[in-house]
């Protein structure tokens, strides 16, 4: 079965169906449920669908199955079923192409999730996610598959993977694009034809987001690029939202009017997808049947890959004055500086000034801390650099923006001198001022790790060249006391992989857990900045013990704090905890961040004087 569709591709164009979910929409299914489990609980609807785009013309259907993946079918407790989904949509398009020459192609779309290099999701783990869905459409017996809406290049290679380990059927492979006609990481639609071409597809195109006139532009593109076999499924146009509802405008004269453009453009398969109906097709069969049927194969070569090497990235001691001084193995003294809550910076200005002067090699300038609302890090980091010569470690946090924005504001603060970066995920809004706002978390620590160390190779997130690179020192954040100590070396290991060149704690108060956790990781070689709090009462522990994630003070502490009382004498015992702490630690330390509780900046100058004078000295300094 699989030549079938080959076969009938060689000899001219082929018109697909349009969109499933728009016409289950229109017929009382509400946008909440899951539209691949209607297969089950309505099967008689689904083939009704089916049965009008054949009537209407469609030479091949496609599977109710877009979203029939186990991450996806997991968020409405159905991935359980996933075979009975995918096995009844296929056989359901099967029996609606009854009795005609109508082939029946399985969809499949993105997961859901960020995959690597971008999330925690590996490669192998996706497509074991596909191939378990493309098995369950073979069962189903589908003539080819269709990978549509793709944003993610990684991620549809996966899937292509999965297909040709599963069978020998035709492949199509379509990314969507966005509105500058690129793909979403700014991907030219000739590359990607190029890459999906080269990795086995027999078809390659585009589909969604976009109507028939950005899709056009990219099928030229397309044309220029390859000799594969193109394809294009354009949105019914733009939607446009009236009264809560997405409506699309476009008529379907208009579409039929571009389906012939398209195939003069180069397209071999053309078809509709959101906001497409039957009514949509048929004007798109008449319109085709004016169109000189014949291969329309690019006579393009195939463009041959090209792997363009890597700039030449800037050594480690290179990028900073505490890149330099981590790289030479000297002992490393960061102070936290917390941005002002209103736009005033100077008296932040003023303690870096008093830090600087102090022998304190950068200051880390924490993003939104507890997601509080506080001045932007990048600008007060900007500010301390230009107005006090002191270094900065720039806390990012994957929170507030999404990938694109990230990669935007991480070049603009290399344009503007910035070199050390220290990568977060960051705190959930709901432990902050506004609980109310939205959090984004496009892509997590490990994500953006693996961004900033493309962009230090001259790669940026669309796996361009931009020429000159970035040369940032990369820190992550790791929690040596972290409830899951399993899940926690994990996510560190993957941060390392994805390029971390430093790390720094979370306060350590228990050593012995923080020498587990440097066991643990010898193996890396990676340099780790011990957080070290100078506890300032009996309150300040409790609170650190019971309300702060993944810290542990050990009774020991809590008893000295108890005793020690308030006010001055209180502070100095913490200080003298804290000396104590690091002293035992020093072996295995790059060097200490010291936070300043209350904005009490002599706090950590007399935890490093503390570390050579020795403890109960450093409060007579």
């Amino acid at each position: 079965m699989g030549s079938i569709f080959m076969d009938r591709l060689n000899e001219g164009v082929i018109l697909f169906d349009g969109a499933m979910g728009t016409m289950l929409y229109e017929r009382g299914i509400f946008i909440n449920r899951c539209f691949d489990e209607i297969n089950i609980s309505d099967p008689t609807l689904v083939g009704n669908i089916h049965r009008e785009y054949v009537k209407a013309g469609a030479e091949v259907i496609e599977t109710n199955t877009f979203g029939a993946n186990r991450f996806k079918l997991r968020l409405h407790s159905l991935d359980s079923r996933l075979k009975d989904i995918n096995t009844k949509g296929a056989l359901l398009a099967r029996e609606a192409a009854a009795g005609s020459d109508v082939l029946v192609a399985g969809a499949i779309g993105p997961l859901g999730i960020r995959i690597e290099p971008w999330g925690p999701t590996s490669n192998d783990e996706a497509e074991d996610a596909f191939f378990e869905q493309v098995a369950a459409l073979l069962e189903g017996k589908v003539d080819l598959f269709i990978l549509e809406t793709f944003s993610d290049l990684n991620e549809i290679h996966q899937a292509i993977r999965a297909v040709k380990k599963s069978c020998d059927l035709p492949v199509i492979a379509q990314m969507t694009l966005q509105q500058d006609g690129l793909g979403l990481y700014g991907t030219e639609p000739g590359e990607f034809a190029v890459r999906l071409s080269s990795w086995g597809s027999d078809v390659v195109g585009i589909n969604c987001t976009v109507g028939p006139k950005i899709m056009l532009e990219a099928i030229e593109k397309m044309a220029a690029q390859v000799g594969t076999y193109l394809s294009a499924q354009p949105n019914a146009g733009i939607p446009q939202n009236v009264d809560g509802r997405n409506i699309y405008l476009a008529s379907p004269e208009y579409l039929a009017e571009y389906a012939r453009r398209l195939v003069s453009a180069g397209a071999s398969v053309v078809g509709g997808c959101c906001g497409t109906t039957p009514v949509h097709i048929k004007a798109m069969r008449n319109a085709l049947s004016s169109v000189k049927r014949g291969a329309r194969r690019s006579s393009v070569p195939m463009r041959e890959m090209t792997v363009e090497e890597d700039v030449k990235a800037v050594p480690m001691a290179g990028k900073s004055k505490l890149a330099e001084k981590i790289f030479s193995g000297a002992f490393v003294r960061l102070v936290e500086l917390v941005p002002p809550r209103g736009c005033d910076p100077s008296r932040v200005l003023e303690s870096a000034s008093f830090l600087a002067i102090n022998n304190i090699d950068a200051v880390n300038i924490p993003d939104s801390p507890r997601a509080s609302s506080r001045m932007s890090p990048l600008a007060m980091a900007v500010l301390i650099e230009t107005g006090t010569g002191m270094e900065t470690v720039l806390h990012y946090c994957c929170r507030d923006r999404n990938l694109l924005g990230m990669q935007s504001d991480i070049l603009g603060a290399h344009a503007l001198g910035l070199r050390n970066l220290l990568i977060i995920t960051g705190d959930p809004v709901k432990a902050g001022d506004y609980p109310d706002a939205t959090s984004v978390f496009d892509i997590d620590s490990i994500g953006l790790t693996n961004v900033v160390h493309r962009l230090n190779r001259g790669r940026d997130i669309g796996d361009h060249g931009f020429g000159n690179p970035t040369s940032f020192l990369i820190g992550v954040g790791v929690n040596p006391g972290a409830a899951d100590f399993e899940q926690e070396m994990d996510r560190f290991y993957w941060k390392v992989e994805a390029g971390a060149e430093f790390a720094v704690t979370q306060p350590v108060f228990d050593v012995d857990l923080f020498e587990r956790f440097i066991k643990r990781i010898e193996s890396m070689k990676i340099p780790v900045i011990a957080g070290i709090w100078p506890l300032t009462s009996f309150k300040n522990a409790e609170f650190m013990n019971n309300e702060l994630p993944g810290v542990s003070v050990p009774g020991d502490i809590m008893e000295r704090m108890r005793k020690a009382g308030t006010g001055e004498e209180a502070m100095n015992e913490g200080v003298d905890v804290s000396v104590s702490i690091l002293r035992r630690i020093l072996p295995h330390v790059a060097g200490a961040q010291v936070s300043a509780p209350f904005n009490r900046y002599e706090l950590p100058l007399k935890v490093f004087a503390g570390i050579e004078t020795g403890p109960g000295e450093a409060e007579r300094l």
